[in-house]
């Protein structure tokens, strides 16, 4: 089993919509090193710590996994939608995307709180310069979490 750190930005789906719903459809990433862990490296069960981004208090607002294999990403084909990517064709689409099923919102965990914990000075997420909306988390990260959202 794998562990991700996936962004979201509450006003286009939050944890509180992602519950409502079965699964979400992790659309819209526009990265090829975010699309590359989709399609290459995810699997159905990995863990998902799912980030509020681009917000007031962003941070991590629950816990998810992953509930499909990677498929094309419909938005890519739309020619009116912000995610149209003239490039893309049905044939050989550009951008995948996977499902993801949240479990359960948990307390915010901010940044600030994030990088006050010592197993977690490695994280991606806390790393100057990094905007990537899908990074992996080491099992000790993600135990490192856990542990948080208990306190």
């Amino acid at each position: 089993m794998s562990y991700w750190l996936m962004k979201s930005e509450p006003e286009e789906v939050s944890i509180d919509d992602a519950l409502a719903l079965p699964a979400i459809a992790w659309f819209g990433v526009r990265n090829y090193q975010a699309r590359n862990f989709m399609r290459d490296a995810m699997r159905i069960g990995d863990g998902v710590l799912f980030y509020h981004s681009s917000c007031a208090e962003p941070g991590i607002a629950g816990i998810a996994e992953v509930s499909s294999l990677a498929y094309p990403d419909e938005t890519q084909f739309d020619a009116s939608g912000k995610y149209f990517d003239p490039k893309s064709s049905r044939e050989n689409p550009r951008w995948m995307l996977v499902d993801v099923k949240a479990l359960r919102k948990t307390r915010l965990l901010g940044l600030s709180e994030l990088r006050s914990c010592a197993e977690l000075e490695q994280m991606l997420v806390l790393k100057k310069g990094n905007r990537l909306s899908i990074t992996p988390v080491t099992t000790e990260e993600w135990g490192a979490v856990m542990s948080l959202i208990e306190k």
